[in-house]
């Protein structure tokens, strides 16, 4: 697929018109038309200057720099790379932070690269098939055997996730996570999902550990000025005790 293609897909997947799109990068319409019908080649500097407009993620971007002709800028290196290790070891300090609470790293298509000690707490009983590399949060929340038969709103977590994992396929276009999608779908559960109530300040996760109900909520963090692609696609989901039952627990697990 062209660069012209690639750009209006993504145009019309943000919702722009041509007209739109134009005023927002302040170019003419007719240069934006000239592009996508192929008739003009836009310069590196341009396509970049378009793909921030229309919140194209850096991992896309290299990909239309690609097809318009040019060399792909932004890099993209694993997270034990050398050059990453001052990445990484913010990374780690936010984990280590966080305890004892629950804290983890995650990429873009919700694969575990880093987590704290107290991520434990929702490992109790997982299928060791879902352990195996890369393990997927994504997967490991919602499978009958991870911990979904755990979750006491198994449906209210399902009825948040699933519609945000739809989001994500629909503003990345990401082939595997349409498939994880379609995927988690297809498990089922306690009921069908289950939209969250309009009262609630945040969604709570009730987990059933050892005998009791824990009530966490979530966070989550991304690198606000990254410019690399593996940085850019991390995020780091911090869980919170929602009430102090829950917080005495998490102190008493590390006592």
């Amino acid at each position: 697929m062209g660069v012209g293609e690639l750009l209006r897909e993504w145009r019309r997947r943000r919702g722009l018109s041509q007209l739109d799109l134009a005023i927002q990068a302040e170019v003419s319409t007719r240069h934006i038309s000239f592009v996508e019908t192929g008739r003009t080649v836009p310069s590196s500097s341009m396509v970049v200057h378009l793909a921030e407009h229309l919140g194209v993620p850096l991992r896309e971007r290299n990909r239309l720099l690609v097809a318009a002709g040019h060399a792909p800028v932004y890099r993209e290196r694993p997270l034990d790379d050398p050059d990453l290790d001052k990445a990484r070891a913010a990374l780690e300090q936010v984990l280590r932070a966080h305890e004892p609470f629950p804290a983890l790293a995650v990429d873009n298509r919700w694969n575990l690269l880093l987590a704290n000690p107290a991520f434990e707490v929702f490992l109790d009983g997982v299928d060791p098939v879902l352990l195996e590399p890369p393990v997927n949060m994504m997967r490991l929340g919602l499978h009958p055997g991870g911990f979904a038969p755990r979750l006491r709103n198994l449906p209210q977590v399902r009825g948040f996730l699933l519609p945000r994992l739809a989001r994500q396929v629909a503003r990345t276009g990401d082939p595997r996570l349409s498939a994880l999608l379609e995927e988690l779908q297809g498990y089922g559960g306690e009921g069908e999902p289950v939209a969250a109530e309009p009262t609630d300040i945040v969604l709570p996760i009730r987990l059933h550990h050892r005998g009791r109900e824990l009530c966490l909520f979530n966070t989550i963090t991304t690198f606000g000025a990254a410019f690399d692609v593996t940085l850019e696609e991390i995020a780091v989901e911090a869980y919170f005790p929602a009430d102090d039952e829950t917080a005495r627990h998490f102190r008493s697990l590390v006592q």
